[in-house]
């Protein structure tokens, strides 16, 4: 979650060109390739399965604060506004508009460094949260209650992007208040290397949307899909979600992002402290500004943090396919997705272990593994018969950086071994155990 800090680059925009020199910019031609984690939690009572709501001495205010025991510092959008998240050097504890709890991490070289932090970080979070008699739970959708009747958190971007992508497709309030994932991201070296990782991740999302989904029930019924979270996706804005079509047909570059992104629609836009809503999309405020005021670099920063494609470039490329998953399997995603990106032969492999698919037959695939999970068909088999390749290709790529990531990949194996996606074991939970709260506490971190 972006903490939309004070807006500090002021230079108008000229052209199209610095924009593409934004992405140059990010680029790391030398020095270690860093990682680092994202990773939301559903709350709940524990001994209820009702959201949690900002507001009182079990809310989630309280939650934020209680870190404070842990040396993290306060963050407020102004003073005397409430509490929004908390920071330790690097790591920042925030919040989802439905008050899901994610840890942004710090970046590291390695995986392993990434999952001991994240580790730390579910102690602590255990440790406040049962002193507010709250439990976290490990899930990509929250299984129960109504979305008419969900709280949302006191953080102003929330209250325009409630009025501004809620009018963009059926699921945006789906995704903003119920939805939760685990999020890796990852540096470059040029545009060239940007390329192949966005490409390979593109083409291996459908095989992570199933290693990876979690979410099969919602407001207490078999939604039919094993990642509803991921399906909820298809339905917030379709101009700024899914696949940009350059990532698909071979044309990807740091300029065609740019062009996609500038026929994305505003948001929101920040002027002395308000968040306005201009119906523009970005080409078009870039042309005319807006109420005599032209675009400036913080807007475009703002712009990019409210895009969501499945594979996303801001100042990193952010892998954004998986459901929420327990920690274990948390620290598997880094593990998988350094294996595959950071080391240039699998990388190679990865691009490659699908089969090439046109970009409506890649669409199709991906609806079908949120679907069908790893049971989803492609070619003459299923998404099953490419995940032990994948989790093996990592693996060695792994082995050839060093470290000691190869471990963090064992959950992955068991599922890739059983042909299994994750959900399915929630479902067959969900079938014997009927008492929400009990079912809840299977997936407590």
């Amino acid at each position: 979650m972006s903490l939309d800090a004070k807006q500090t680059e002021q230079q108008p925009i000229e052209n199209k060109a610095e924009l593409v020199q934004l992405l140059r910019d990010a680029e790391r031609p030398t020095g270690p390739l860093l990682l680092g984690l994202e990773h939301e939690r559903l709350m709940f009572p524990r001994a209820g399965f009702q959201p949690v709501p900002y507001e009182g001495e079990q809310g989630i205010g309280k939650l934020l604060t209680g870190f404070k025991t842990f040396g993290y510092d306060e963050y407020r959008e102004a003073p005397g506004l409430p509490v929004i998240a908390m920071q330790r050097g690097k790591e920042t504890l925030s919040l989802e508009p439905g008050g899901q709890f994610e840890l942004s991490g710090s970046p590291f070289q390695t995986a392993r460094e990434a999952h001991d932090e994240n580790l730390r970080h579910v102690r602590e979070l255990k440790q406040v949260a049962g002193g507010l008699g709250l439990r976290a739970v490990a899930l990509g959708y929250r299984p129960f209650f109504e979305l008419a009747q969900m709280p949302w958190m006191p953080k102003t971007r929330y209250k325009v992007m409630r009025e501004t992508l809620g009018t963009r497709g059926s699921h945006a309030f789906d995704m903003m208040l119920m939805t939760a994932t685990g999020q890796v991201s990852l540096d470059w070296r040029d545009e060239a290397d940007c390329v192949r990782k966005v490409t390979a991740s593109v083409r291996i999302s459908p095989l992570l949307v199933a290693l990876f989904a979690n979410s099969p029930v919602a407001q207490g019924k078999n939604t039919g899909f094993l990642s509803y979270r991921s399906r909820v996706w298809n339905d917030v804005d379709p101009a700024r979600c899914g696949y940009p079509e350059a990532m698909l047909d071979g044309s990807f570059s740091y300029s065609a992002y740019v062009e996609w992104a500038l026929d994305a629609p505003l948001l929101f836009l920040r002027r002395e402290g308000q968040y306005l809503a201009p119906k523009l999309n970005f080409r078009q405020f870039l042309a005319q500004g807006f109420e005599g005021k032209p675009a400036v670099h913080s807007d475009w920063v703002d712009h990019l943090s409210t895009l969501f494609p499945e594979v996303r470039l801001k100042k990193i490329v952010e892998i954004r396919a998986a459901d929420a998953n327990d920690a274990a399997m948390t620290g598997a995603l880094a593990a998988l997705m350094r294996g595959v990106l950071y080391d240039g032969r699998s990388l190679d492999d990865a691009t490659r272990l699908l089969p090439d698919l046109t970009p409506q037959e890649h669409r199709e695939l991906h609806y079908a593994a949120q679907r069908e999970g790893l049971s989803a068909k492609i070619g003459g088999g299923t998404l099953a018969d490419y995940a032990v390749e994948l989790v093996r290709l990592a693996s060695r790529g792994l082995k050839r950086l060093s470290g000691d990531d190869a471990p963090l990949l064992d959950p992955l194996e068991e599922i890739a071994a059983s042909r299994r996606s994750p959900a399915l074991d929630v479902l067959a939970h969900f079938e014997k155990e009927k008492r929400p709260e009990a079912f809840l506490g299977r997936f407590e971190l």
